[in-house]
């Protein structure tokens, strides 16, 4: 009988240890369109059509665990705050969601994709996350006519302030960042789209 008991308390106490080791959820973030990607006053929808991609970003932050920049020469993963899906796929996204409201383009698939007006390419050379200061984004990118082969070559640097600690306002401030590529990129396009007088 006090055999029994012993398994019966032990079999009970083996249980509950997975319940006391549990580690914390993972937590799950996205990146966004912007809310101020509208097409500009003056602006009317466009017939255009854009390919977005390759996009490229470096491999220290290739990762599914947010990386979070801790001083100069330190880094460090977040086991427990991750992007919902690969980072590039996730800007591709939402640079063309951007470029859809601000050109009003008809239509802004992924790469590859063939039989479009402009193909964009981006390499993203800095994507920091710093919670409770900024997100810092720096990108070199080329916007190519297809049908002309007229190429223009830009870069935009970005330091968007993130106050708040949480990784919520972190995710914010990189789409806003995004925002600011996304605009000069639809820039460039209405200058190579504009008509040759």
């Amino acid at each position: 009988m006090i055999r029994r008991i012993a398994a019966i308390a032990a079999v009970c106490g083996l249980a509950a240890l997975p319940a006391g080791c549990a580690s914390p959820p993972s937590h799950l973030y996205t990146l966004s369109q912007s809310a101020t990607a509208v097409v500009r006053p003056g602006e009317t929808s466009s017939k255009l059509t854009v390919v977005v991609g390759p996009v490229s970003i470096p491999a220290i932050v290739d990762l599914p665990q947010i990386v979070v920049r801790k001083g100069p020469n330190q880094v460090s993963l977040d086991e427990f705050n991750r992007w919902a899906s690969p980072l590039a796929n996730n800007i591709s996204h939402v640079v063309a969601g951007n470029l859809t409201a601000m050109l009003g383009a008809s239509r802004v698939s992924f790469f590859p994709a063939a039989d479009v007006d402009y193909s964009v390419a981006i390499d993203v050379e800095t994507f920091e996350s710093a919670p409770g200061d900024a997100a810092t984004l720096t990108a070199t990118w080329i916007v190519r006519g297809m049908k002309d082969g007229k190429t223009e070559t830009g870069r935009t640097a970005v330091r968007e302030p993130s106050p708040e600690k949480g990784y919520e306002a972190l995710a914010a401030a990189h789409s806003r960042a995004l925002g600011h590529l996304s605009q000069d990129i639809a820039d460039t396009i209405r200058v190579l789209d504009r008509p040759v007088q």
